[in-house]
């Protein structure tokens, strides 16, 4: 009996007062059930998830509730985030479908401010696709829990979209020769490796060479945020544009015969 009463109470609650769900619930129970069978709160679990037509994957609901996950996810919102991944694991979506996009936020909104995050989502879908449902169900929420904690940026993201479209305008322009290999005869002729530093070569591994194209303006696309690991990639970037300009002055100077 007792079983039975768990049984009914969950049903009721995943329903959340939606009866036309509850119904749905029971007409696919019911086409499982032998004659005089209980099924218990776990077995429930099992058939909802392997009725897919109980959780329609084309309606709003489907796309609202993802959308919770990800806006739980940005928000840092661990406990939000677990609810609504629960909801849809509940519901019946498709553990993988939740993985992908797990996936995508620990590259879009995780980004360098924690790298170890898509290594963390490549390792969860893993572990689910060696252990399926349910158990395999925990490294979901192992997931969504690391990434709902994780410190954000969409520095990467962002860079992205002004690349492209820097890229989109720029795109007949040639490298510098500097940095070109030169492996025939007519290349090295040309101008081909000409000047080309090996920065190793440098006490400070550094030379501050110009890598755009001769005829395109240094640009500025990425900007980290100053959270995370991204903090310490802020001061790396922030570092070499010093030593760029020193060593920009410095060529400056000798050009113009100060060195003499």
């Amino acid at each position: 009996m007792r079983k039975k009463n768990e049984a009914r109470e969950f049903i009721k609650n995943i329903a959340d007062g939606d009866g036309r769900y509850i119904l749905n619930i029971a007409e696919n129970i019911w086409s499982y059930a032998q004659k005089g069978e209980i099924f218990t709160k776990d077995q429930i679990i099992n058939i909802i998830r392997s009725r897919a037509p109980i959780y329609d994957k084309g309606n709003d609901g489907h796309y609202n509730l993802i959308s919770a996950v990800h806006k739980s996810l940005r928000g840092s919102d661990v406990d939000a985030a677990l609810y609504w991944v629960g909801r849809m694991l509940v519901a019946g979506e498709d553990p993988r479908y939740i993985l992908r996009r797990l996936l995508r936020f620990s590259i879009e909104d995780v980004s360098l401010a924690d790298p170890n995050a898509v290594t963390q989502a490549i390792a969860c879908s893993e572990t689910y696709e060696r252990l399926g449902s349910p158990e395999g169900d925990l490294a979901i929420l192992q997931l969504t829990a690391y990434l709902a904690t994780a410190p954000k940026s969409a520095g990467v993201y962002k860079a992205m979209y002004k690349v492209y479209e820097a890229a989109k305008q720029t795109g007949s322009l040639m490298p510098p020769k500097h940095i070109l290999n030169a492996p025939t005869k007519l290349m090295k002729d040309l101008g081909y490796h000409d000047g080309y530093i090996y920065d190793q070569d440098l006490e400070d591994g550094f030379s501050g060479q110009n890598y755009f194209p001769d005829g395109m303006a240094r640009r500025k696309f990425y900007y980290p945020v100053d959270r995370g690991f991204e903090r310490e990639i802020k001061k790396r970037i922030e570092y070499f544009d010093k030593l760029r300009a020193e060593k920009q002055k410095q060529m400056t100077k000798h050009m113009d015969g100060g060195d003499e």
